[in-house]
């Protein structure tokens, strides 16, 4: 089985100071499932990082990335128009473009499973297709 992993468990798996991080790098830690980050979420991740540690943790982060560290997911045309007819639906949520291609990207995987830290999104958002997605840790 593969899981999707959204922009703040990534987050959370790199900054020790965040308060998921320890849940995040105990679920990786014992993870065997494989993990794939879909293309979106990337400039997230690295923007969190430069703005809420510093540019060489973003540096470090697109370093692990170049060298394969991370298994990088690249959006399909139908990731795209799922993810605009997710934002439609939840528009007073909003859901955003990152978070709607990972429910996509995950619905395409047949992936069951995303690990995030992010709750109110995807408890809502992520139960829209025709299985609900268990969202880890």
């Amino acid at each position: 089985m593969t899981v999707v992993a959204d922009t703040g468990a990534i987050f959370a798996l790199i900054d020790a100071s965040d308060a998921w991080h320890e849940r995040v790098t105990a679920w990786w830690r014992a993870n065997t499932q494989s993990v794939v980050l879909p293309v979106s979420i990337l400039p997230e991740v690295a923007h969190l990082l430069q703005t809420r540690i510093s540019s060489l943790a973003e540096l470090a982060f697109v370093r692990a990335v170049a060298d394969g560290e991370f298994t990088v997911e690249p959006l399909e045309p139908e990731d795209v128009t799922r993810a605009d007819a997710l934002m439609r639906r939840y528009l007073d949520l909003p859901l955003g473009f990152a978070d709607a291609t990972v429910i996509a990207t995950a619905e395409r995987l047949d992936a069951r499973e995303i690990v995030t830290t992010d709750r109110r999104h995807f408890r809502v958002a992520g139960a829209s297709g025709s299985r609900t997605i268990r969202l880890l840790p």
